[in-house]
């Protein structure tokens, strides 16, 4: 006889059979829906294949990828929303296509005709903008964070957290075209600021606490182009700050008066270097296919420091147009510039900055090696500011509402967190810099040079002067 279930244990193990045998009976239901559901699925998808492998085109689904590889996505998407609305399409970020070959380019490691130095060998990674000035610009690392005005682009948050992030590796950050924060001019780091045609960015009292300043004349996503904002978009107090109103919006002119009068630019120059107690004065020019004219043109001004910007610069935002199909690609305007520079004997004296596309620690190392004493990066930092915080924006928003002044999730961006991964990016890219001189055998990123590099392709051979990586030292023109 058996002996009856009573008791707690004996509930108990009547409650795990009920329920061993309620679960065993969902699953069975579970994969027998499952299997009714794969025959039906197999039959769809079957029919779908013979529908996609017998339709004539006009009646093919195919006839869609064919239309997509004609109009890539971007493209496709940028022709909707001009024939959505009729207006002045503008794109965040700058370019989508890049000319600048930089994996072109390859370094030569030292191994036994050179050594390597050991791993723990020091490395000066220290940069000096403007050598002849008054009080040159000293940095720690030759990676700036390049512009990103607060108001007209980034927000009071992604603008501290840039300029945090930026001091707490001993480098500078640009302020960009506009209205400048006080808490900018605490004196915690080195600041970069524009002077435009906008009325806000005159300010002497403001400019004198400038470390370095930058007259902005052009941009690569934008050429020389000005700038009329439009108030109603603006946050309040970038409103106030811009000045202007509905009647008269704030604009930020172009050309700049002053540069169409080589007098007046020598004046303007002078001007500014008395303004700041002797700091560097820099001009920012878009690469053009002029560019060795308007390069001597600002060094006649007597600049300290030039800046070139290649069709590959990033923006708040732009007609595709410019960003697209205007200006000539970083690399090439980098290459044109230092070439002219030792061909005129101003390379001592005279500081190149360039920028434009730039993302990695190699990109920024093969930029110095080819004359470049320091580089801006831009989107690169800008997506480094948001680690840890795209879940605040995606996946139903893009990750410009996040950082715009004008974004919807703006308010959840974190500036502490933001400074703290910004100088993580610019540390580790720095660190990683450092290693590559070691493989090279180099005790300082400014020893770097086009002798430790050589050209992957025939045509960055040709274009670069490089020797070409097929063929052994010595052996002729590429």
């Amino acid at each position: 006889m058996q002996t009856p279930v009573t008791g707690a244990s004996g509930l108990a193990t009547l409650f795990a059979v009920t329920l061993a045998a309620v679960l065993v009976g969902l699953a069975s239901a579970i994969l027998s829906l499952w299997a009714v559901r794969r025959r039906l699925l197999d039959r769809t998808v079957d029919g779908a294949v013979r529908r996609l492998l017998s339709d004539p085109y006009p009646e093919n689904l195919w006839d869609l990828a064919v239309g997509m590889q004609r109009v890539p996505p971007t493209v496709l998407l940028e022709l909707e929303l001009r024939a959505h609305k009729g207006a002045l399409l503008e794109r965040p970020l700058g370019s989508v296509t890049r000319r600048s070959q930089w994996e072109d380019i390859a370094f030569n490691p030292a191994q036994l005709v050179r050594p390597p130095l050991p791993p723990d060998a020091p490395v000066d990674t220290s940069v000096v903008l403007g050598p002849e000035a008054g009080r040159p610009l000293r940095l720690e690392t030759p990676l700036l964070v390049g512009a990103m005005g607060y108001g007209v682009g980034v927000s009071r948050a992604v603008a501290l957290a840039l300029a945090r992030g930026a001091h707490q590796v001993g480098t500078a950050y640009n302020a960009g075209s506009g209205p400048i924060l006080p808490e900018l001019l605490d004196g915690r780091g080195p600041l970069i600021l524009q002077f435009t045609g906008g009325a806000w960015t005159r300010d002497p009292a403001v400019l004198a606490r400038a470390d370095m300043v930058e007259i902005r004349l052009g941009h690569g996503a934008r050429g020389a182009l000005g700038r009329r904002f439009d108030a109603t978009r603006l946050p309040p107090e970038v409103r106030r700050l811009l000045g202007g109103g509905a009647d008269a919006p704030p604009v930020l002119e172009a050309p700049l008066p002053e540069s169409l009068d080589p007098q007046a630019f020598r004046q303007l120059v002078d001007r500014l270097r008395r303004w700041t107690d002797g700091a560097p004065v820099a001009v920012k020019l878009a690469a053009t296919h002029d560019l060795e004219r308007e390069l001597l043109a600002v060094v006649d001004a007597g600049v300290d420091v030039v800046v070139l910007d290649g069709s590959e610069g990033g923006t708040h935002g732009t007609p595709p147009v410019l960003a697209d199909d205007f200006g000539i690609p970083t690399l090439h305007a980098l290459v044109r510039a230092a070439a002219l520079l030792e061909a005129t004997g101003l390379r001592p004296w005279l500081s190149l900055v360039i920028g434009g596309g730039l993302r990695t620690p190699g990109e920024a190392l093969k930029a110095l090696a080819l004359g470049a004493d320091a580089v801006y990066l831009g989107t690169a930092v800008l997506m480094a500011a948001t680690h840890g915080q795209l879940s605040k924006a995606i996946p139903f928003e893009p990750i410009t509402q996040l950082v715009w002044a004008t974004g919807r999730r703006a308010r959840r961006f974190d500036p502490e967190r933001g400074a703290r991964t910004v100088a993580n990016f610019l540390q580790a890219c720095t660190l990683e810099m450092a290693e590559a001189a070691r493989a090279l055998g180099k005790d300082s990123l400014r020893a770097v040079d086009r002798s430790d590099l050589v050209a992957r392709t025939p045509e960055a051979a040709r274009m670069l002067g490089l020797p070409p990586s097929w063929r052994p030292p010595g052996s002729g023109t590429p």
